[in-house]
């Protein structure tokens, strides 16, 4: 610190001083400041306010002349690092970028491989891996891979994964303590009232034990020769093309799977409740008595959660449904109490999914009530991995780009719900059967 600085600290120090002085002397004697003494306040004030004005003259000259003074010893050393691989892009400034150069590199036979290829590749083995760029692949940089995972399920329309009760995992399964008794049920934890003096109940939790392990869900994206000389567009339909592929085969698992090889489907096992059409229901009709039942077979508290997913051609049964006088179904852009409504509105107070993966219209599952909280998936860690999961690969003039997203998902109760006081058993997932 400079000595001109110093003093013009020293002298704001002391007018600081004087002036709390004033202050606390007027406060001990309970009264307000005399006439003399805002005087003299008001004097140091002024003085604090002249040498803060002076400070900042004198640290800006101060910063100045270090800039116009600095010296660098002669063993000093300047280092230069490549820091392309902390760039999440590699150095690409796209991915048509990125596609262009592993295309080169392929019919170049690598003889003159773009550098930035080599980042973060791993070494070649003694069988073809696609995880090696001299085996027939490159690594996708994490930052394109995200923009897929990005489109294919976090932010677009109709995907299931955010709704369910995901859990992010770094190995390749996980165990998940299940208890599927009730509070009025005959097992697992129960409440008893007890009489003075007399011997406690004993109960104790029925565990059992629900193991996942994540299944690959893979697509494939072929790409013409005129695409790949096109780097504008392969930045966007790769990336798009890919993410549909993900998100269409990861809803139907979710929705409909079977359990081999891929996720254990919610309308696919013993949980499902079906709902039968009214007695004397003509066909390829929709009545709000089918609705108003599937509503009731879910269980407490999944009301606030469920969505409805229908396929576009029951769209149109639902206009002119209503209970008495009162409409059961408003369309996008009705007034709905300040509840946020889906794009295709709101049924019974729940949002509506549009989905080809519902039946056709009249035949069963054609309307579908879902909480998917009830469902139970598993995905790893980062979504598309792509350190080891997510390759660019070329055979002969063919070119392909191929993703592997890893997931497993599973309903977390095995059966229907029964009810304490009730003749219907309960469900999160609730299917109309065939009219």
């Amino acid at each position: 610190m400079s000595k001109a600085l110093r003093a013009l600290q020293a002298r704001k120090a002391q007018h600081l001083k004087d002036a709390r002085a004033i202050t606390d002397l007027a406060a001990k004697e309970g009264r307000d400041l005399t006439d003399d003494e805002k005087a003299q306040f008001e004097a140091h004030a002024a003085s604090i306010e002249a040498v803060n004005a002076a400070i900042t003259r004198e640290q800006t000259l101060i910063a100045e002349e270090a800039q116009m003074g600095i010296e660098v010893p002669a063993s000093a050393t300047i280092v230069v690092e490549d820091n392309r691989e902390a760039d999440p892009r590699r150095g690409f400034r796209s991915f048509g970028e990125f596609a262009q150069a592993v295309r080169a590199a392929a019919n170049q036979g690598h003889r003159s491989l773009d550098e930035r290829l080599r980042i973060g590749a791993v070494a070649p083995t003694t069988f073809g891996n696609e995880a090696a760029g001299d085996d027939g692949g490159f690594l996708v940089p994490p930052d394109f891979a995200r923009e897929i995972w990005r489109l294919s399920d976090m932010l677009s329309e109709g995907a299931l994964v955010p709704l369910t009760d995901n859990t992010e995992i770094g190995g390749n399964s996980m165990v998940f303590p299940k208890d599927e008794t009730t509070p009025w049920g005959t097992d697992g934890i129960r409440a008893y009232w007890q009489a003075e003096a007399s011997l406690a109940n004993q109960t104790k939790p029925k565990f059992g034990a629900s193991i996942m392990r994540l299944y690959k869900l893979m697509a494939l994206v072929p790409v013409t020769d005129e695409l790949l000389d096109d780097a504008s567009a392969l930045t966007s339909y790769l990336p798009t093309k890919t993410a549909d592929s993900i998100r269409w085969k990861t809803n139907e698992a979710i929705l409909f799977g079977t359990g081999a090889g891929q996720p254990q489907g919610a309308f696919a096992g013993n949980v499902t409740v079906t709902v039968a059409k009214e007695t004397g229901q003509a066909t390829l009709t929709l009545l709000p008595a089918n609705l108003f039942k599937m509503i009731a077979r879910l269980p407490p508290g999944s009301m606030s959660r469920a969505v409805w997913l229908m396929g576009p051609d029951t769209l149109p049964a639902l206009f002119g449904l209503t209970l008495g006088s009162y409409p059961i179904y408003l369309p996008a852009g009705a007034s709905t109490g300040g509840m946020q409504p889906s794009p295709y509105g709101m049924l019974l107070g729940r949002p509506i999914v549009i989905s080809q993966h519902a039946a056709a219209f009249s035949a069963q599952g054609d309307v579908l009530l879902a909480d998917l909280k009830f469902y139970r998936t598993i995905t790893k860690v980062g979504g598309v991995q792509t350190a080891t999961s997510m390759h660019l690969y070329f055979d002969a003039d063919a070119a392909a780009f191929r993703t592997t997203y890893r997931i497993d998902g599973q309903p977390s109760i095995a059966t229907p719900i029964a009810q304490a006081k009730g003749t219907n058993t309960l469900s999160p997932f609730v299917q109309l059967a065939a009219r």
